[in-house]
């Protein structure tokens, strides 16, 4: 089975494009881009979650390429203990450290009413953990079938739930249920409302954005010998942007509650950057500094992400001089603060911070250590 750098390359990107959006410098001046769409739409920001599921199907191309091979036993033990570490990573990440500042700077312990349940990390073990089953049972014709069918029946049920709103922050089926079934206190309150945009519900299509991944790897990997069958996957590409498009005139593209036309439409850009990357990188040879850079992050993806997440939230939570202010607004304040263009600096900030993370996977890849579950 030939190994594609191009994979890995994507894989890299999408976790540098990942922490660039996740970390400006002032998260009140961001280019629009580099935000979520507001609620329907979909912007360079809304791209890089459904890049990830898409890279973790590819990814499942290779780790289970011999499963029919292993006993049942062997096969669900991996399984297993993939997903409960990557639900439980998420988690962690959700309640690191446990605590708060209050308004007196002094400090609070987070009480368990409050704690999170769902995140990037707990929807990437679901998806993970759900197109295993599928693929395990219902193999790769089954799987790609019932990738379809998930699609069809969530924007059934979207509607259903809520004929005369179903598309709405207020209108949409699936939080009554997260209230319903979690509490209001467990769930995300970003939109300024009791509302998970990783919730239980809005999996289904993203389950399939998975299984998608995977078929892709798959075929580029024991197909893809040339430019024929490079083009198929560029004119596939194309085709599934095109649905998206048209399916988002019935059912709008929205990352936050993870339409139908968004997975296909999300898809579709994934399948043609994935192409662009193989021409480049397998057809042309093409290396350079991004490609040592990506593939570098593309070496210790996980390891990574967890940390691009803990040094912000160690930084915030440190304290500096009278004023109490936290490491990270101070070290923002220090570099950019007489910029004219807040936006700009903000976006560079995030830069830097990327360029931190690079640094340590470029470390680690130099070290020949890579970790992995």
């Amino acid at each position: 089975m030939t190994r594609f750098k191009s994979l890995d390359i994507f894989r890299g990107f999408t976790l540098a494009a990942m922490i660039l959006v996740n970390n400006p410098g002032n998260y009140h001046h961001v280019f629009p881009q580099l935000e979520h769409s507001i609620w329907h739409g979909c912007t360079f920001t809304d791209l890089i979650f459904p890049f990830f599921l898409f890279a973790v199907g590819n990814s499942m191309a290779f780790s289970l390429k011999n499963s029919d091979q292993l006993a049942p036993g062997l096969y669900w033990n991996k399984i297993l203990k993939r997903t409960i570490i990557l639900f439980l990573l998420g988690v962690f990440l959700n309640i690191f450290p446990f605590g708060e500042w209050n308004s007196l700077h002094q400090f609070e312990w987070i009480p368990f009413a409050k704690y999170r349940y769902f995140g990037v990390l707990q929807r990437i073990a679901i998806c993970y953990f759900s197109t295993a089953i599928i693929l395990y049972y219902f193999r790769d014709k089954g799987a790609a079938i019932i990738s379809i069918l998930l699609l069809f029946v969530y924007w059934l049920v979207c509607y259903f739930g809520n004929p005369a709103d179903p598309y709405s922050l207020d209108g949409w089926f699936g939080t009554a249920l997260d209230i319903r079934i979690f509490g209001a206190s467990h769930l995300y309150h970003g939109e300024g409302t009791a509302f998970d945009p990783e919730d239980l519900w809005s999996v289904f299509p993203a389950i399939s954005q998975t299984i998608f991944g995977y078929i892709a790897g798959k075929y580029i990997i024991q197909k893809l010998t040339g430019k024929r069958e490079l083009m198929r996957l560029l004119i596939l590409g194309l085709f599934f942007i095109l649905i998206g498009y048209l399916w988002s005139f019935a059912f709008p593209i929205n990352k936050k509650i993870w339409t139908s036309s968004y997975c296909i439409f999300t898809t579709g850009i994934a399948l043609s950057f994935l192409g662009i990357l193989i021409y480049l990188i397998e057809f042309q040879h093409i290396r350079g500094i991004f490609y040592t850079i990506f593939d570098d992050f593309g070496k210790n993806t996980l390891f990574i992400y967890c940390l691009s997440g803990l040094i912000p939230t160690v930084c915030s939570f440190i304290l500096i001089g009278e004023t109490q202010q936290n490491l990270w607004s101070f070290s923002y304040q220090a570099l950019f603060s007489n910029w004219q263009f807040q936006s700009l600096a903000s976006a560079l900030f995030a830069l830097l911070f990327v360029t931190l993370n690079w640094l340590i996977a470029y470390y680690l890849r130099k070290k020949n250590i890579y970790i992995k579950i």
